[in-house]
């Protein structure tokens, strides 16, 4: 059994700092770059690139609506082209910088607000997912699991991600508690562990009001914005593998 651990990262801008890449880095096997949409600045996503390769991890770009104030976390009505035309201009600019580095982009994640969009509206997933083949149809899409997204991705010939989280929790249709209600980060550490562990062996996870709903899981994220992210994945790590979870990038 292998599920791949991913993180966003690289969501510093100028000389304000969010999260702890490098102490993340060693306990995942793929990261999400931000794109300078939500986050991210032409350095950060260079240094982040840079430490990525070196540690041999899974390069992806970490799509977003632009909204910067926001974090990406606020709705925004898009077109079906203004979201192909987004994602396309995103995913270009890490290509690039990977391509520098002698490495090659490896998946599409969408994030914040357009991630949760894309999970329920099929317009809004096609057009990312065309986005995705145009520019390069070996990416992997990455997508909440059993949603809109993956789906539109495997109709158009993509491979795709289904992916969980370990600290949020789950609504009975399977979508994540949106964050503005009470209880939908997990903060507690053993909490979260012991759901990403439920996930990845037995394909489930417990709702809010104490129901179990299935989850299918490719990959689990780690959030790179959490304050205790680096001790938070150094931990993940070792109870999977304890679990008998094995961790390497999905394979294309």
């Amino acid at each position: 059994m292998v599920i791949d651990l991913n993180c966003d990262m690289g969501e510093s801008f100028g000389v304000w700092k969010m999260g702890d890449d490098a102490g993340v880095m060693p306990w995942v096997s793929s990261v999400n770059i931000a794109c300078g949409f939500h986050a991210g600045d032409f350095m950060t996503i260079q240094r982040t690139v840079i430490l990525a390769a070196e540690h041999g991890v899974a390069i992806g770009a970490h799509v977003s609506l632009p909204d910067l104030q926001g974090f990406g976390r606020r709705e925004m009505a898009l077109s079906p082209a203004e979201a192909h035309a987004a994602t396309l201009y995103q995913i270009g600019a890490l290509a690039a910088f990977a391509h520098a580095q002698g490495q090659r982009l490896h998946h599409v994640k969408p994030h914040g607000a357009l991630y949760n969009m894309a999970a329920k509206d099929a317009r809004l997933a096609d057009a990312i997912a065309h986005a995705v083949r145009d520019l390069d149809p070996r990416l992997i899409l990455v997508g909440l699991a059993g949603s809109a997204l993956p789906h539109a991705g495997a109709q158009l010939g993509l491979v795709v991600a289904h992916e969980a989280f370990a600290d949020r929790r789950y609504r009975a249709d399977g979508l994540l508690t949106p964050r503005h209600e009470d209880g939908a980060v997990i903060h507690e550490v053993d909490a979260a562990v012991a759901q990403a562990i439920q996930i990845a062996t037995q394909g489930r996870a417990r709702t809010r009001d104490g129901k179990l709903v299935d989850i299918r899981a490719d990959t689990l994220c780690v959030h790179g914005d959490r304050p205790d992210a680096a001790a938070f994945a150094h931990r993940l790590n070792e109870a999977l593998h304890k679990a008998g979870v094995g961790i390497g990038r999905i394979a294309a």
